[in-house]
């Protein structure tokens, strides 16, 4: 390839061969010394790899990709998830910075992962951990292929989560336009993976157990303790670090969601219940998109605000219980009756994952509702009253915020 038109162009190709040739014996040779040793064997020298002096050695990072691993894949062993091996995933997290190590890598570094693969081959070990190893880099940037299986996605997802926690741990957040250690590309990788593959992962266990195998040591963590605090107990610490990864998760799902052209209301109502398992998401955002075009949606949106408001100023947490010996308002029996009469076509829908029959369903409570508010008052002075319909709103309150928080759609 040149940007100029020889009339003999053999120099030229003379040339470039001149120089391929020794890269590619270079290669060759690199190649042959590498496979005189097992990858595993490599790997033993991970330990006076210098990960990160708060976190220790590329050995005990690996150590930790380990472990999360395993987590997730018994997570995945338990929904039934197709070709979930917790020992699969385990031994291909150990194996998967070690050709970091070879010649080959050394000398080629876009080769990392891809010589990992190559010398794993014919190493006979389990199905799917060769591609693991290679593939659990992915995805590298926005649009990048995911990992090609199930091992591939749990390592993936393993290394990525390690490396948020152990950053986070220790306050190396992202800020402005600075992210060194590209933690905004790796939460929005493993966000990818758990939609597009649908993967039954908790969330929030995921990350509460992933925080359990990092050991930050003396080193007091970003969430933000002044000189005259107290230095928190290692359990309030991993709270905090849990809740502030939590935090970082969503409001990179809100961004790519939105990118993805759902609008921010669309949004905002399905993330405010916190999802753990976000596969289901895309579903969820179908739903509310119907709901919101049903000419029911604006009034029972602002009703569902308004039930919250009062649920809030409520004295204590409300049991969404009703007494029905204590209904004396046609209108509050009415729509105790609504209730009742649609719950269980919205549990089925709801239990099948049919969220889109679930919000439909609850548009025939329009009209009930309006009419309970237009002639019932809430705040009775008989407590019992009170109590009785605030247990009413409670349950109300509790059907239509299952798929979404659905105030979020009110004007």
């Amino acid at each position: 390839v040149s940007n100029i038109n020889p009339e003999d162009a053999s120099l030229v190709i003379g040339g470039n061969e001149r120089v391929v040739r020794p890269r590619l014996a270079d290669a060759k040779f690199f190649f042959d010394q590498d496979r005189k040793k097992r990858l595993v064997d490599w790997s033993v020298g991970l330990h006076k790899v210098v990960y990160h002096n708060q976190l220790g050695s590329l050995a005990d990072r690996m150590d930790r990709v380990g472990q999360i691993a395993k987590r997730i894949a018994e997570q995945l062993e338990s929904a039934g998830f197709p070709d979930a091996f917790s020992g699969h995933a385990t031994t291909a997290a150990m194996l998967a910075k070690a050709d970091l190590l070879t010649e080959m890598v050394g000398e080629f570094p876009e080769l990392q992962g891809t010589m990992g693969r190559y010398y794993t081959l014919d190493a006979n070990l389990p199905d799917g951990v060769p591609d693991a190893i290679e593939d659990h880099y992915k995805p590298r940037f926005a649009g990048d292929d995911l990992p090609r299986g199930t091992t591939g996605l749990i390592v993936a997802i393993a290394d990525k989560l390690e490396t948020i926690v152990g950053m986070f741990g220790i306050g190396n957040l992202p800020s402005g336009d600075r992210d060194p250690f590209a933690l905004r590309r790796h939460a929005l990788g493993i966000l990818r993976m758990l939609v597009e593959k649908n993967m039954p992962l908790n969330l929030q266990k995921m990350v509460a157990e992933s925080i359990s195998q990092v050991n930050w040591g003396a080193s007091v963590s970003a969430y933000q303790f002044t000189a005259d605090d107290a230095l928190p107990d290692v359990a309030t610490t991993r709270r905090a670090v849990t809740a502030k990864i939590m935090e970082f998760f969503y409001d990179r799902f809100s961004g790519s969601l939105r990118d993805q052209g759902y609008t921010a209301q669309e949004v905002d109502a399905v993330l405010a219940l916190k999802p753990q398992q976000l596969g289901d998401v895309p579903k969820r955002l179908a739903a509310v998109r119907a709901f919101a075009a049903l000419p029911e949606a604006p009034a029972l949106a602002a009703a569902n605000k308004r039930v919250g408001n009062i649920l809030k100023k409520a004295d204590g947490d409300v049991a969404a219980k009703v007494d029905a010996a204590l209904l004396q308002e046609p209108a509050e029996k009415a729509l105790a009756i609504a209730i009742e009469s649609i719950a269980e076509q919205a549990e089925k829908a709801w239990a099948s994952g049919n969220y889109t029959a679930n919000l439909q369903a609850l548009a025939t409570l329009k009209a009930p509702v309006d009419e309970f508010f237009n002639t019932v008052m809430v705040n009775a002075d008989d407590p019992a009253l009170k109590a009785n319909r605030l247990g009413l709103l409670a349950t109300l309150h509790a059907a239509m915020n299952r798929v979404a928080d659905l105030s979020k759609l009110a004007a």
